[in-house]
């Protein structure tokens, strides 16, 4: 054991976690959905962005409290995990009772969308808007399984305009909530792992103690 073991360790960067820089980003494209396609008298809007926004501060709350309670720091990022899960369910919900698609993890467009590991709502919003122009063939159907460039696509073929904006933006954040799910669910393994390993600050307390007793000695 580490004889010079800091009592309050290093802690709340959550900011550097991946879990945390998704989280908020599906949060800033729910928040740009719920303006677009959510009717702004309807109580699903409320909900959608408080799920989005608790996913991210719970994180981060989580994350802070971790120096003095492991205990906290995992039950605050299990919160997290399921308001991310409520929000997914969300998305989930609008696309069927609407009659659009949800894609497949395997689907072109979201392979595209993978691809490009947007960082920004800005970044999501220009994906959707390339994916409103991936050409289609003479029957009118999307050909999402060729990675065709604009300049390439032969006389007589139009932008795939069958997918809507709406369908694009809520599969977009679904993909985003698949990843923040993953991470958090393996975030919580690894606290719980290290807490069964290490204990909390009540035996980080007793081993600093122990240690500048040891020294004094």
């Amino acid at each position: 054991m580490n004889d010079h073991e800091p009592l309050i360790p290093k802690h709340g960067g959550y900011r550097r976690l991946k879990s945390f820089q998704v989280a908020q980003l599906a949060y800033d494209v729910t928040v740009r959905f719920c303006e677009q396609y959510i009717d702004k008298r309807s109580r699903t809007r409320d909900q959608m962005v408080q799920a989005a926004r608790s996913g991210v501060q719970n994180i981060a709350e989580g994350s802070s409290a971790s120096a003095t309670s492991k205990k906290t720091e995992i039950k605050l990022t299990q919160v997290a995990r399921a308001s991310l899960e409520e929000l997914r369910l969300d998305y989930e919900d609008f696309l069927r009772q609407r009659g659009l698609e949800t894609l497949e993890p395997q689907h072109p467009a979201l392979l595209r969308f993978k691809a490009l590991q947007p960082k920004t709502l800005q970044e999501v919003q220009a994906w959707v808007a390339a994916e409103r122009q991936q050409p289609m063939d003479g029957h009118g159907a999307s050909r999402t399984g060729q990675e065709v460039s604009r300049s390439s696509v032969p006389g007589g073929e139009c932008p795939c305009t069958s997918m809507t904006s709406a369908c694009l933006a809520a599969n977009a954040a679904l993909s985003l909530l698949n990843l923040a799910c993953y991470l958090l669910d393996r975030q919580v393994a690894r606290l719980a792992k290290d807490f069964e390993n290490e204990g909390g600050f009540t035996e980080r307390l007793y081993r600093v103690r122990t240690a500048k007793r040891n020294r004094q000695r």
